[in-house]
């Protein structure tokens, strides 16, 4: 099944291959008829790859040759990166300094003619891979395929609630059952624990939900936390997660003493809820740990578990466990209809796609899970064809287990557009558990080259976003929510194990027992490396292949000598590194070897240094270097960052100098962040002509902002936050009058004392695009702008002199003060003549 993924990678190398032929560094030494030739055999390939997919299941041959197409598949895209990387390397010795020789000796270990002699041996090696892997072709018998045939969707919009009752069907009668043993004494200890089991996807998370938020629950408890466990029972991350999540506190760091009084001091002598989500350890004496630190809590405490596992459940709760029983097929076939049709009269238009729905939820034997899986797959879709394909998918006739519902949930990965698989699939590096949100993943999978756009015009970040949306209605992702615009969310268990089986053979997990890593892993996670430290450099010998550095779970532990064993300049083709709340304290020199690098976070790490050489990452997409207090100064040289989109930074400077952020004619995003000496900005600010959002937060002794600042033509959202002594006047220009931040739509402005009118300079320019304002903690501000024509939604919170002032905007659709809602109606808004 993993052999799904090889479409979409194909036809990403067949486009890239057809671009980069046409490039005058390709056509300028020689090797476009390598290319070419590399293209026309690929495509040859592309055409049988449908009917491969479903015959290599059944034939080992076949499988071995998808994974020998898969490999050189890759190695075809890293040949291409190289050429890019040379391309972005000549581009910065011909633009990014006036002094070309400084430029020269900053890049002169690239040697032209060898780049080119090198080239030229790859390509020629990879097109005699090709020839044999399209000569085996015809031995299989594979018969050519229409790829990817596409159905118009209407996209279901997301919802943000932790759990939406209204849409939870057939489980009243076990919440009340529950709750009632929740809120009704029980002859056992002060503390009683009580189970939900159930296959997976039947809704035990779901059902704990409605419980934890029902108000009943709110009213009975002093204390309530929630907790998912997954597969990690490790003590000392379980506490941690409990912590949190009954104080709201984070415990990032502590060791288990300060971890086990804290918990004890939490729940002693209250009455509490505790739910551990999805536990599936079954060793006593882990448990016995943990119990004993909870049992402090006053009677009538309760801890809910939820398990796949009656062991589990036998082993820690107190009282029976509440077996959950699969749906009835009336709720499930009333779920199924819900996820599908918009309302009840598109059930009555459509008899037969009922009749074939009620088949199909048939097959999903009661499982919620799979039925709003399938359900979301074909919302909208009245295709009799389509939900036919569904329904009698091979699929469902491969061998399962009695609960098993990995099928539906295979039949759903199947109709995604080829273009979201490896998407998908590549969710699966982040562990069980993990929150995922809209800007993070974008950028992962911009950093393994996994967007397309459609257009020039399309930007790269909003792809990202739309795919991130349709994954999520197609009910890939689920628990959404949002804060300051950025969407979170979650992925079931099996979701998860789904995108992990795709992915299995060019992932690797390195732990204290790992021996040997196969050849062909693209993808590396560490767990627990500083016990690494002697085996490493066997274990990764040979994996120049890999793309992917990521730490498992919570990556406090990675040290400074952890990162000089693993020598990052072994992994030449590495795509994205990931170091966040690491203790490393410099970057080896030899991190500018990495030439194909896109994604760098150092995000909250103890980096002290950075060096210059991280400045030849000439197509770095994403560099985090947010809350890094240490950073004395950045890179000299960062003007050399061309394909920079996303930049944050925290530094000790107290000024930015010209001619380097200011440079970055690519960036998107930038975050200046905690930079407390930071007086002044950069005064060459309006070199960022593609800057789309720019956040300025906790610079306390920032004093005002560069002119230049007014020149941002492609910004759309400005955040300025928790500097005190900054001072939003400026001297007006003749240019002010006109309109320079025309594309600005959000605007937040939070903790600035000496904000006591909106600044001229700024109502000039966004008069008419503003949508969303956002205002906090202005203390000495008296007057709202009066002149906000297309204003959409106002946020005022302790701004106690402008909520008099709500007269002057009358208009605005939605004003929310103090968390407060109020809605206005304007008869004269919505007139007609």
């Amino acid at each position: 099944m993993a052999e799904t993924l090889l479409l979409n990678l194909a036809q990403s190398v067949i486009e890239n291959l057809s671009f980069l032929a046409l490039q005058e560094i390709s056509l300028a030494w020689g090797l476009e008829r390598d290319l070419q030739q590399i293209n026309r055999s690929l495509k040859a390939i592309t055409v049988v790859l449908l009917d491969a997919e479903q015959h290599q299941s059944r034939s080992h041959r076949i499988q071995v040759w998808l994974e020998d197409l898969k490999d050189v598949l890759y190695d075809i895209e890293d040949a291409v990166d190289e050429f890019d990387s040379e391309a972005l390397r000549r581009q910065v010795v011909k633009t990014a300094w006036n002094s070309t020789r400084k430029v020269k000796r900053f890049f002169s270990s690239s040697n032209p003619l060898a780049f080119r002699f090198k080239m030229a041996h790859k390509l020629k090696n990879l097109r005699l891979r090709v020839a044999e892997i399209v000569k085996l072709k015809s031995d299989f018998g594979l018969t050519e395929g229409v790829n990817d045939t596409q159905v118009v969707r209407r996209e279901r919009k997301l919802t943000y609630s932790f759990v939406d009752v209204a849409t939870v069907i057939g489980r009243d009668e076990d919440k009340e059952k529950i709750l009632y043993h929740l809120l009704n004494p029980v002859d056992v200890e002060n503390v009683s624990v009580l189970a939900i089991v159930g296959i997976g996807g039947l809704g035990k998370t779901t059902l704990a939900k409605l419980v934890y938020n029902d108000q009943r629950v709110n009213s009975h408890f002093e204390m309530k936390a929630w907790a998912c466990l997954s597969d990690n029972f490790d003590l000392q991350e379980v506490l941690r997660k409990i912590n949190e999540a009954a104080t709201g506190r984070k415990c990032r760091g502590w060791g288990i003493e300060k971890l086990q009084a804290f918990l004890r001091e939490s729940v002693s002598n209250k009455k509490y809820l505790l739910i551990l989500d999805d536990v599936s350890n079954n060793d006593r004496r882990k448990w016995n740990e943990l119990r004993v630190l909870l049992m402090g809590g006053a009677n009538g405490s309760r801890i809910l578990v939820t398990t796949r596992d009656n062991s589990v459940a036998s082993l820690m709760a107190s009282v029976p466990p509440y077996s959950l029983n699969d749906l009835s097929y009336k709720n499930c076939l009333s779920l199924f209809l819900n996820c599908v049709f918009k309302d009840a009269q598109d059930v009555k238009n459509y008899p037969n796609l009922v009749k074939m729905g009620g088949e199909i939820v048939n097959k999903c034997k009661g499982v919620p899970l799979a039925i709003v899986t399938l359900g979301n797959l074909l919302y909208s879709i009245t295709s009799e064809h389509e939900w036919r394909s569904v329904r009698d998918s091979e699929i469902w006739k491969l061998e399962q287990k009695e609960d098993d519902i990995m099928p539906a949930l295979r039949i759903s990965y199947e109709q995604l557009p080829t273009y979201l698989k490896r998407c998908f699939a590549y969710c699966s590096f982040f562990p069980k558990d993990s929150l995922y949100n809209d800007f993070l993943l974008t950028y992962f999978w911009m950093a393994h080259g996994l967007l397309q756009c459609k257009n020039e015009n399309e930007e790269l970040e909003d792809v990202g976003l739309c795919y991130f949306k349709e994954l999520c209605s197609r009910s890939f992702f689920q628990d959404f929510y949002q804060f300051n615009g950025v969407i979170s969310c979650k992925m079931h268990d099996l979701m998860h194990d789904l995108a992990l089986s795709l992915t299995q053979k060019e992932c690797s997990m390195v732990t204290a027992t790992t021996q040997q890593i196969p050849k062909n892993v693209r993808h590396l996670i560490f767990a627990n490396p500083n016990s690494l430290h002697e085996s490493l450099p066997k274990i990764l010998q040979g994996l120049a292949g890999v793309r992917t550095i990521l730490p498992f779970g919570y990556p406090d532990f990675i040290s400074q000598s952890f990162i000089q064993t693993l020598d990052l300049t072994r992994f030449q083709f590495l795509r994205y590194l990931e170091l966040r709340y690491s203790k490393i304290e410099t970057l080896p020199e030899g991190i500018g070897m990495l030439k194909h690098l896109r994604f760098l976070s150092l995000y909250y790490s103890e980096i002290r240094v950075l060096p210059n050489s991280v400045c030849k990452l000439q197509s770095l997409q994403t560099l985090w270097l947010k809350g890094c207090n240490g950073i004395e100064e950045l890179p000299s040289d960062m003007r050399c960052f061309i394909s920079l989109r996303y930049l944050s930074i925290t530094t000790k400077q107290k000024r930015l100098p010209n001619n380097g952020i200011g440079c970055l004619k690519s960036l998107r995003d930038l975050d200046i962040f905690s930079c407390e000496n930071i007086e002044f900005l950069f005064e060459d600010m309006q070199g960022l002509k593609r800057l789309r959002k720019l956040f300025i937060g906790n610079c306390s002794s920032l004093k005002s902002l560069p002119q230049s600042i007014k020149y941002l033509t492609s910004l759309e959202l400005l955040f300025i936050r928790n500097c005190e002594n900054l001072d939003l006047e400026m001297e007006e220009e003749e240019s002010d009058n006109q309109t320079q931040l025309r594309r600005l739509e959000t605007l937040t402005l939070a903790g600035l004392p000496k904000l006591v009118e909106f600044p001229r300079w700024l109502l000039n320019n966004w008069t008419d695009t503003l949508r969303i304002l956002t205002l906090e903690r202005l203390s000495n501000m008296k007057e709202l702008p009066h002149c906000l024509t297309n204003l959409q939604e106002i946020r005022i919170d302790e701004c106690e002199l402008l909520v008099e002032d709500l007269s002057k905007i009358p208009h605005v659709p939605q004003i929310i003060i103090d968390d407060k809602e109020f809605r206005h109606f304007n008869p004269f808004l919505h007139r007609t003549c």
